[in-house]
Protein backbone atom coordinates (compact mmCIF):
# COMPACT_ATOMS: atom_id res chain seq x y z
CA UNK A 1 0.00 0.00 0.00
CA UNK A 2 1.08 3.45 -1.32
CA UNK A 3 1.98 5.47 2.03
CA UNK A 4 2.20 8.96 0.41
CA UNK A 5 -1.54 10.00 -0.83
CA UNK A 6 -2.04 13.66 -0.27
CA UNK A 7 -1.69 16.31 -3.37
CA UNK A 8 1.28 17.86 -3.98
CA UNK A 9 1.48 21.31 -2.03
CA UNK A 10 0.89 24.49 -2.69
CA UNK A 11 4.21 27.05 -3.24
CA UNK A 12 4.54 29.77 -1.26
CA UNK A 13 5.98 33.26 -2.34
CA UNK A 14 9.39 33.10 -3.64
CA UNK A 15 12.03 34.91 -1.51
CA UNK A 16 14.00 37.48 -2.43
CA UNK A 17 17.86 36.67 -4.02
CA UNK A 18 19.81 37.61 -1.31
CA UNK A 19 23.99 37.66 -1.33
CA UNK A 20 26.36 37.70 1.67
CA UNK A 21 27.12 41.21 2.78
CA UNK A 22 30.45 40.85 3.33
CA UNK A 23 33.33 37.94 2.31
CA UNK A 24 33.66 35.29 4.69
CA UNK A 25 37.14 34.71 5.91
CA UNK A 26 38.26 31.50 7.79
CA UNK A 27 36.84 31.70 11.88
CA UNK A 28 39.26 33.96 13.94
CA UNK A 29 38.09 32.77 17.43
CA UNK A 30 39.97 31.20 19.80
CA UNK A 31 39.89 27.60 19.14
CA UNK A 32 38.25 25.72 21.92
CA UNK A 33 37.69 22.28 21.08
CA UNK A 34 34.45 20.02 22.54
CA UNK A 35 34.85 18.32 25.28
CA UNK A 36 35.06 14.45 25.71
CA UNK A 37 32.66 12.11 26.59
CA UNK A 38 31.90 12.26 30.19
CA UNK A 39 33.28 15.40 30.72
CA UNK A 40 31.02 19.01 31.13
CA UNK A 41 29.94 20.73 28.16
CA UNK A 42 31.57 23.77 26.90
CA UNK A 43 29.83 26.81 26.32
CA UNK A 44 29.91 29.30 23.70
CA UNK A 45 28.17 32.43 22.90
CA UNK A 46 25.88 33.42 20.35
CA UNK A 47 23.98 36.85 19.68
CA UNK A 48 20.84 35.17 21.06
CA UNK A 49 21.80 32.71 23.12
CA UNK A 50 24.54 31.49 25.38
CA UNK A 51 24.95 27.33 24.33
CA UNK A 52 26.24 24.46 26.30
CA UNK A 53 28.00 22.05 23.57
CA UNK A 54 28.26 18.24 25.24
CA UNK A 55 30.14 15.42 23.60
CA UNK A 56 27.88 12.53 23.01
CA UNK A 57 30.03 9.91 21.11
CA UNK A 58 33.39 10.20 19.49
CA UNK A 59 35.77 8.16 17.84
CA UNK A 60 33.57 7.65 15.11
CA UNK A 61 35.04 7.06 11.43
CA UNK A 62 33.99 9.83 9.05
CA UNK A 63 29.92 9.68 10.75
CA UNK A 64 27.69 11.44 8.39
CA UNK A 65 24.34 11.76 9.64
CA UNK A 66 22.20 10.81 12.06
CA UNK A 67 18.56 9.91 13.17
CA UNK A 68 16.74 10.08 16.20
CA UNK A 69 15.23 7.59 17.92
CA UNK A 70 11.78 7.17 20.00
CA UNK A 71 13.31 7.20 23.18
CA UNK A 72 16.39 9.13 22.79
CA UNK A 73 18.63 6.34 21.46
CA UNK A 74 20.18 7.58 17.99
CA UNK A 75 21.72 6.02 14.80
CA UNK A 76 24.67 7.40 13.10
CA UNK A 77 26.39 6.48 9.81
CA UNK A 78 30.25 6.04 9.26
CA UNK A 79 30.90 6.29 5.66
CA UNK A 80 33.27 3.09 5.63
CA UNK A 81 29.90 1.32 5.75
CA UNK A 82 28.92 1.01 9.33
CA UNK A 83 25.84 1.87 11.29
CA UNK A 84 26.26 2.62 15.06
CA UNK A 85 23.86 2.83 17.71
CA UNK A 86 24.36 5.37 20.88
CA UNK A 87 21.93 4.00 23.65
CA UNK A 88 21.22 5.14 27.03
CA UNK A 89 24.00 7.90 25.94
CA UNK A 90 26.46 5.55 24.92
CA UNK A 91 27.85 4.30 21.42
CA UNK A 92 27.92 0.19 21.36
CA UNK A 93 31.26 -1.47 20.11
CA UNK A 94 29.50 -3.34 18.21
CA UNK A 95 27.63 -1.83 14.69
CA UNK A 96 24.39 -2.72 13.66
CA UNK A 97 23.93 -5.70 11.12
CA UNK A 98 22.24 -6.21 7.73
CA UNK A 99 24.04 -2.69 6.39
CA UNK A 100 24.90 -2.53 2.22
CA UNK A 101 28.05 -3.34 1.10
CA UNK A 102 29.27 0.41 0.10
CA UNK A 103 32.01 1.75 -1.91
CA UNK A 104 34.08 4.12 0.27
CA UNK A 105 36.66 5.98 -1.68
CA UNK A 106 36.38 10.02 -1.88
CA UNK A 107 32.63 11.47 -1.03
CA UNK A 108 31.81 7.95 -1.14
CA UNK A 109 30.62 5.42 1.67
CA UNK A 110 27.46 4.59 3.55
CA UNK A 111 25.71 8.66 4.25
CA UNK A 112 22.16 9.70 5.57
CA UNK A 113 19.75 7.53 7.89
CA UNK A 114 16.40 8.99 7.88
CA UNK A 115 13.17 7.12 9.79
CA UNK A 116 9.50 6.23 8.14
CA UNK A 117 7.49 8.90 9.53
CA UNK A 118 5.72 6.04 10.97
CA UNK A 119 8.74 4.45 12.16
CA UNK A 120 7.12 3.84 15.67
CA UNK A 121 4.76 1.20 14.17
CA UNK A 122 6.74 -0.23 11.45
CA UNK A 123 10.36 0.33 12.15
CA UNK A 124 11.68 1.10 8.79
CA UNK A 125 15.09 3.08 8.21
CA UNK A 126 16.79 4.49 5.37
CA UNK A 127 19.95 4.54 4.17
CA UNK A 128 21.46 6.16 1.29
CA UNK A 129 24.75 4.78 0.17
CA UNK A 130 27.66 4.87 -2.67
CA UNK A 131 26.53 1.19 -4.69
CA UNK A 132 29.18 -0.35 -6.40
CA UNK A 133 29.32 -1.95 -9.54
CA UNK A 134 30.84 -2.34 -12.81
CA UNK A 135 30.24 1.01 -14.02
CA UNK A 136 31.97 2.05 -10.55
CA UNK A 137 29.54 3.46 -8.14
CA UNK A 138 26.21 5.46 -7.85
CA UNK A 139 23.26 7.02 -5.25
CA UNK A 140 21.08 4.04 -3.71
CA UNK A 141 18.46 4.38 -0.69
CA UNK A 142 17.72 0.88 0.99
CA UNK A 143 14.82 0.25 3.37
CA UNK A 144 15.30 -2.15 5.87
CA UNK A 145 13.23 -3.02 9.18
CA UNK A 146 14.90 -2.47 12.42
CA UNK A 147 14.81 -5.58 14.31
CA UNK A 148 17.58 -6.80 17.42
CA UNK A 149 20.15 -4.26 16.39
CA UNK A 150 19.90 -4.99 12.72
CA UNK A 151 18.56 -4.75 9.76
CA UNK A 152 16.46 -7.10 8.12
CA UNK A 153 14.36 -7.30 4.67
CA UNK A 154 16.61 -5.31 3.20
CA UNK A 155 15.99 -4.27 -0.34
CA UNK A 156 16.79 -0.93 -2.25
CA UNK A 157 13.94 1.20 -3.13
CA UNK A 158 16.36 3.35 -5.61
CA UNK A 159 19.08 3.38 -7.53
CA UNK A 160 20.39 6.20 -9.66
CA UNK A 161 21.44 5.85 -12.91
CA UNK A 162 24.26 8.05 -12.34
CA UNK A 163 27.47 5.72 -12.56
CA UNK A 164 30.90 7.31 -12.35
CA UNK A 165 33.98 5.96 -11.51
CA UNK A 166 35.45 9.04 -9.71
CA UNK A 167 33.12 8.71 -6.81
CA UNK A 168 32.57 12.74 -5.99
CA UNK A 169 29.17 14.47 -6.19
CA UNK A 170 26.69 11.89 -4.64
CA UNK A 171 24.21 14.08 -3.16
CA UNK A 172 22.76 11.83 -0.92
CA UNK A 173 20.51 13.58 1.36
CA UNK A 174 16.89 11.82 1.96
CA UNK A 175 14.05 13.30 3.72
CA UNK A 176 10.30 12.71 3.82
CA UNK A 177 7.77 16.01 3.28
CA UNK A 178 4.10 16.20 5.25
CA UNK A 179 2.22 13.95 3.08
CA UNK A 180 4.81 11.41 3.17
CA UNK A 181 6.39 11.43 -0.11
CA UNK A 182 10.15 10.72 -0.09
CA UNK A 183 12.79 12.79 -1.73
CA UNK A 184 16.07 12.03 -2.71
CA UNK A 185 19.12 13.85 -4.03
CA UNK A 186 21.73 12.92 -6.51
CA UNK A 187 24.98 15.16 -7.47
CA UNK A 188 26.23 15.43 -10.94
CA UNK A 189 29.04 13.07 -9.92
CA UNK A 190 31.45 15.70 -10.89
CA UNK A 191 33.34 17.44 -14.24
CA UNK A 192 32.86 14.56 -16.29
CA UNK A 193 29.28 14.57 -16.08
CA UNK A 194 27.99 17.83 -14.84
CA UNK A 195 25.96 18.84 -17.73
CA UNK A 196 23.80 15.75 -17.73
CA UNK A 197 22.36 18.09 -14.33
CA UNK A 198 21.02 19.44 -17.57
CA UNK A 199 19.48 16.18 -19.20
CA UNK A 200 16.15 14.21 -17.86
CA UNK A 201 17.23 10.93 -19.34
CA UNK A 202 19.28 10.30 -16.52
CA UNK A 203 19.53 11.01 -12.27
CA UNK A 204 22.87 13.39 -12.39
CA UNK A 205 21.82 16.14 -10.65
CA UNK A 206 18.84 15.41 -9.96
CA UNK A 207 15.71 15.53 -7.17
CA UNK A 208 13.91 12.52 -7.12
CA UNK A 209 10.13 11.79 -5.59
CA UNK A 210 8.94 8.65 -4.92
CA UNK A 211 6.94 6.54 -2.67
CA UNK A 212 8.02 5.24 0.39
CA UNK A 213 8.34 2.14 -1.23
CA UNK A 214 9.88 3.39 -4.11
CA UNK A 215 7.13 3.82 -6.41
CA UNK A 216 6.95 6.78 -8.57
CA UNK A 217 3.84 9.48 -7.51
CA UNK A 218 1.48 10.06 -10.35
CA UNK A 219 1.73 13.93 -10.44
CA UNK A 220 5.68 13.89 -10.84
CA UNK A 221 6.19 16.70 -13.23
CA UNK A 222 7.60 14.46 -15.90
CA UNK A 223 5.36 11.81 -16.10
CA UNK A 224 4.38 10.86 -19.46
CA UNK A 225 6.66 13.32 -21.13
CA UNK A 226 8.95 10.98 -24.26
CA UNK A 227 12.51 10.46 -22.57
CA UNK A 228 12.74 11.52 -19.15
CA UNK A 229 12.94 9.56 -15.92
CA UNK A 230 9.61 10.10 -14.24
CA UNK A 231 10.91 9.77 -10.69
CA UNK A 232 12.65 13.42 -11.71
CA UNK A 233 11.03 15.94 -9.43
CA UNK A 234 13.84 18.87 -10.46
CA UNK A 235 16.80 19.18 -11.96
CA UNK A 236 20.02 21.71 -12.71
CA UNK A 237 21.59 20.60 -9.60
CA UNK A 238 25.37 20.47 -8.67
CA UNK A 239 25.86 18.09 -5.11
CA UNK A 240 22.79 19.20 -2.94
CA UNK A 241 24.20 17.46 -0.04
CA UNK A 242 21.21 18.78 2.63
CA UNK A 243 16.87 18.62 2.03
CA UNK A 244 14.98 19.84 4.78
CA UNK A 245 11.44 20.54 5.04
CA UNK A 246 9.55 23.39 6.45
CA UNK A 247 7.84 22.95 9.43
CA UNK A 248 4.92 25.63 9.14
CA UNK A 249 4.85 25.48 4.64
CA UNK A 250 5.99 21.82 4.35
CA UNK A 251 7.76 23.20 1.35
CA UNK A 252 11.16 21.16 0.52
CA UNK A 253 14.39 22.88 1.10
CA UNK A 254 17.65 22.15 -0.69
CA UNK A 255 21.24 23.34 0.12
CA UNK A 256 23.71 22.59 -2.67
CA UNK A 257 27.45 22.36 -2.20
CA UNK A 258 28.74 24.88 -4.73
CA UNK A 259 32.18 24.97 -7.29
CA UNK A 260 34.63 27.33 -5.96
CA UNK A 261 32.12 30.19 -4.93
CA UNK A 262 28.27 29.71 -5.48
CA UNK A 263 26.94 27.68 -2.63
CA UNK A 264 23.62 27.66 -2.44
CA UNK A 265 19.84 27.17 -0.81
CA UNK A 266 17.32 26.63 -3.03
CA UNK A 267 13.36 26.30 -2.55
CA UNK A 268 12.67 23.12 -4.57
CA UNK A 269 9.38 23.44 -7.19
CA UNK A 270 8.19 20.31 -9.54
CA UNK A 271 9.66 20.37 -12.81
CA UNK A 272 12.00 23.06 -12.38
CA UNK A 273 15.44 23.85 -13.50
CA UNK A 274 18.41 25.10 -11.07
CA UNK A 275 20.95 26.21 -13.65
CA UNK A 276 24.01 23.83 -13.41
CA UNK A 277 26.03 24.20 -14.99
CA UNK A 278 24.63 27.00 -17.78
CA UNK A 279 24.81 29.68 -14.17
CA UNK A 280 26.17 29.86 -11.61
CA UNK A 281 27.67 32.37 -8.58
CA UNK A 282 30.81 30.32 -8.52
CA UNK A 283 33.77 29.56 -10.66
CA UNK A 284 35.55 26.03 -11.38
CA UNK A 285 38.07 24.73 -9.64
CA UNK A 286 40.45 26.15 -12.55
CA UNK A 287 39.24 29.75 -11.78
CA UNK A 288 37.50 29.48 -15.10
CA UNK A 289 33.95 31.56 -14.88
CA UNK A 290 30.51 29.62 -14.95
CA UNK A 291 28.17 32.31 -16.46
CA UNK A 292 29.16 35.51 -16.71
CA UNK A 293 25.57 36.10 -16.20
CA UNK A 294 24.54 33.93 -12.86
CA UNK A 295 21.03 34.01 -13.87
CA UNK A 296 18.31 33.35 -16.58
CA UNK A 297 14.52 33.81 -16.73
CA UNK A 298 14.13 30.28 -17.54
CA UNK A 299 16.19 28.80 -14.67
CA UNK A 300 15.11 28.79 -10.61
CA UNK A 301 17.59 31.32 -8.58
CA UNK A 302 18.68 30.18 -5.03
CA UNK A 303 17.07 32.05 -2.22
CA UNK A 304 20.37 32.30 -0.88
CA UNK A 305 23.90 32.16 -1.99
CA UNK A 306 27.33 32.36 -0.90
CA UNK A 307 30.35 33.66 -2.08
CA UNK A 308 33.24 32.93 -1.37
CA UNK A 309 31.75 29.04 -0.56
CA UNK A 310 31.51 28.05 3.38
CA UNK A 311 31.50 24.56 1.86
CA UNK A 312 27.52 24.22 2.57
CA UNK A 313 26.89 20.66 3.57
CA UNK A 314 23.29 20.64 5.28
CA UNK A 315 20.59 22.73 6.65
CA UNK A 316 17.23 22.75 8.68
CA UNK A 317 14.83 25.24 9.19
CA UNK A 318 14.44 25.27 13.34
CA UNK A 319 10.88 24.87 14.66
CA UNK A 320 11.95 24.25 18.34
CA UNK A 321 11.16 26.59 21.60
CA UNK A 322 14.50 26.03 22.90
CA UNK A 323 16.17 28.30 21.08
CA UNK A 324 13.36 30.83 21.09
CA UNK A 325 15.16 33.07 18.78
CA UNK A 326 15.90 30.80 16.24
CA UNK A 327 12.83 29.55 15.40
CA UNK A 328 11.94 29.40 12.02
CA UNK A 329 15.29 30.36 10.81
CA UNK A 330 17.84 28.10 8.48
CA UNK A 331 20.49 26.93 10.18
CA UNK A 332 23.23 25.74 7.73
CA UNK A 333 26.57 24.11 7.85
CA UNK A 334 29.72 24.94 6.37
CA UNK A 335 32.68 21.98 5.82
CA UNK A 336 35.03 24.77 4.58
CA UNK A 337 34.76 27.39 7.56
CA UNK A 338 33.94 24.88 10.00
CA UNK A 339 30.94 26.92 11.04
CA UNK A 340 26.90 26.88 11.72
CA UNK A 341 25.47 29.83 10.44
CA UNK A 342 22.05 31.05 11.22
CA UNK A 343 20.07 32.59 8.14
CA UNK A 344 16.87 34.96 9.10
CA UNK A 345 14.08 33.64 6.70
CA UNK A 346 11.30 36.23 7.59
CA UNK A 347 10.27 39.88 9.24
CA UNK A 348 12.88 42.36 8.91
CA UNK A 349 15.48 40.69 9.86
CA UNK A 350 15.10 38.52 6.24
CA UNK A 351 18.48 37.33 5.20
CA UNK A 352 20.91 38.05 8.75
CA UNK A 353 23.68 35.77 9.08
CA UNK A 354 25.67 34.95 11.62
CA UNK A 355 28.15 32.29 11.61
CA UNK A 356 28.28 30.72 15.44
CA UNK A 357 30.57 27.54 16.91
CA UNK A 358 33.45 29.04 14.72
CA UNK A 359 35.34 27.98 18.53
CA UNK A 360 34.69 24.05 17.93
CA UNK A 361 36.74 23.91 14.82
CA UNK A 362 34.68 21.08 13.42
CA UNK A 363 33.49 20.44 10.29
CA UNK A 364 29.62 19.48 10.76
CA UNK A 365 28.27 17.12 8.76
CA UNK A 366 24.94 17.11 10.02
CA UNK A 367 22.03 18.60 11.80
CA UNK A 368 19.12 17.41 13.57
CA UNK A 369 16.43 18.93 15.88
CA UNK A 370 14.92 16.76 19.01
CA UNK A 371 11.63 16.47 19.89
CA UNK A 372 12.24 19.05 22.74
CA UNK A 373 14.23 21.26 20.22
CA UNK A 374 17.87 20.52 21.45
CA UNK A 375 20.27 20.43 18.54
CA UNK A 376 22.36 17.60 17.40
CA UNK A 377 25.67 17.89 15.57
CA UNK A 378 27.70 15.22 13.40
CA UNK A 379 30.75 16.60 13.10
CA UNK A 380 34.84 15.87 12.09
CA UNK A 381 38.01 17.67 13.11
CA UNK A 382 40.06 17.62 9.52
CA UNK A 383 38.63 16.12 6.56
CA UNK A 384 38.79 12.79 7.13
CA UNK A 385 42.73 13.19 7.13
CA UNK A 386 42.66 11.17 10.93
CA UNK A 387 40.99 8.06 11.68
CA UNK A 388 38.22 8.34 14.08
CA UNK A 389 37.75 12.33 14.84
CA UNK A 390 34.23 12.28 14.45
CA UNK A 391 31.66 13.01 17.16
CA UNK A 392 28.20 13.74 17.95
CA UNK A 393 27.86 16.84 20.17
CA UNK A 394 24.39 17.88 21.90
CA UNK A 395 23.64 21.77 21.66
CA UNK A 396 21.04 23.51 24.16
CA UNK A 397 21.00 26.86 26.05
CA UNK A 398 22.56 27.91 29.18
CA UNK A 399 19.92 29.81 31.21
CA UNK A 400 21.44 33.09 32.85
Amino acid sequence: MKFASSPLLGATTLLALQCLPTALTAPTASAQPPSHVGEPGIVLTTNAHRVRVTTIAEGLASPWSLALLPGGDMLVTERPGRLRMIRNGMLLETPLGGVPEVRFRNHGGLMDVVLHPEFETNRLVYLSYSKPGAQGATTAVLRGRLENDRLVDTHDVFVADAWDTRDVNFGSRIVFDHDGYLYISIGDRGPDHDFRAQDLDAHYGKIVRLYDDGGIPEDNPFIGISGARPEIYSYGHRNPQGLAVHPETGEVWASEHGPLGGDEVNLLRPGRNYGWPIISFGRQYSGEIISNQPWRGDMEPPQYYWVPSIGISTLLIYSGDLFGEWQGELIVAGLRMMLVQRVSLVGRRTAERESMLTELRQQVRDIREAPDGTLYLVTRSDADRTDDTGKVLRLEPVDD
